[in-house]
């Protein structure tokens, strides 16, 4: 889900690598026909789904071949994932919109690769019975969370103490408050280290990110809040590390390329050969670690404050800085005002339902709809 995107891009690149390991039942987008297309015409999956039905006539015109059932809208996204010729989804889908997906490939025994965070940031307790420990239900393919559990294999999770997620920094990282505030968005979309999607990259760049990651890990790995800590580390080699009760520290590492999550996603726990780039140990390497600001990023404390507020919270969160986010980008709000956007929903919006996908649905709604016009 999401083979036109950052990460869809890069899982067809290890689909090209192990052809005779993977097969390609489908592939879905949203409104990229051009790039689907090409897709649909190099791998001829079973099935292809394009989201937005206003290109839809173009996507049919562009196909070159009559091996691919072309489908269209949501509501054919619910049966793909459960479809009963798959056994791994992968969703790379942005935003909210990756929740449901999620939850039905996994009630359909599905096992779920999964990049979307947000999943597990807004419905992490509806997810948690899929949480079994194992990690063969739910495989992160974020790099933190893939790191942390490859240093994790082996080890009995009573053991561990902290877990440390590092962040590059972003953009902003050695940038003053008044700098700051005079933010562009050319200037937040200027990642050092990583190539990603525009809102993932703003997300780095308010460091909301981080936040979100450090909730994801609380339900991944089941350990509070108060257990999990972010560090910067502008060299993007240590992805994430496992401190354990003796004191003792386990990182995975490597240099930046998203394909070594996603594959290791897809083998878990063996591992396959992958033609990337290695550390040149042969020259003086550096490596550098330094708190996260709070005051220069306060995106990342309202991402803290939202699950340790539970319920809703999350969700509200999610919404409200993905509206935010998405009105930065349209240069309608300033950059600063994405964490007043959120802190203010935070606030404003509050529901007293018992958890479920419809009442998280409603919550969502309800705050994209505040956050639009604040």
């Amino acid at each position: 889900m999401g083979s036109t995107g950052s990460i869809g891009t890069q899982t067809l690149d290890i689909v090209r690598m192990h052809p005779d390991k993977l097969n390609l039942f489908g592939i879905t987008a949203h409104t990229n026909w051009e790039t689907l297309a090409n897709q649909i015409n190099e791998f001829r999956p079973a099935y292809a789904l394009l989201a937005d039905a206003s290109f839809f006539n173009k996507l049919k015109e562009s196909i070159t071949h009559d091996q691919t059932t072309l489908l269209c809208g949501h509501q054919e996204m619910d049966h793909l994932v459960r479809a009963d010729d798959t056994d791994t989804v992968i969703n790379s889908l942005v935003g909210f919109s990756g929740f449901r997906p999620t939850i039905l490939a996994l009630s359909a025994g599905k096992k779920v690769a999964l990049a979307n965070k947000e999943s597990l940031v807004v419905g992490g307790e509806l997810l948690a019975p899929y949480l079994n420990g194992n990690y063969d239900r739910l495989i992160p393919i974020d790099s933190e969370h893939s790191a942390i559990l490859q240093c994790l294999v082996g080890e009995d999770i009573e053991n561990i103490d902290k877990l440390i997620i590092t962040a590059s920094g972003g953009p902003f990282r050695s940038w003053s408050n008044s700098q700051i505030r005079k933010a562009t968005v050319r200037d937040a979309l200027r990642h050092p280290n990583w190539e990603m999607g525009s809102k993932i990259t703003i997300d780095s760049a308010t460091m909301m990110n981080k936040g979100l990651e450090v909730i994801e890990a609380h339900w991944l790995f089941g350990l509070p809040i108060k257990r999990i800590e972010a560090v910067v580390h502008p060299q993007s080699i240590v992805h994430s590390m496992v401190v354990f009760k003796d004191g003792s520290i386990k990182a995975q590492m490597g240099l930046p390329d998203m394909r070594l999550p996603i594959q290791y996603a897809l083998t878990f726990p063996d591992r396959w050969p992958l033609a990337s780039r290695h550390i040149d140990w042969s020259v003086q390497q550096q490596l550098t670690f330094e708190p996260v600001d709070p005051v220069r990023f306060p995106c990342f404390d309202l991402a803290l404050q939202a699950i340790e507020n539970g319920d809703y919270a999350p969700a509200v969160l999610n919404a409200s800085n993905e509206v935010a986010v998405d009105r930065f980008l349209k240069e309608e709000i300033s950059y600063i005002q994405i964490s007043e956007i959120v802190e203010k929903s935070l606030s404003h919006i509050t529901n007293s339902d018992t958890l479920s996908v419809e009442s998280l649905e409603a919550v969502d709604r309800e705050a994209r709809a505040f956050a639009r016009f604040i």
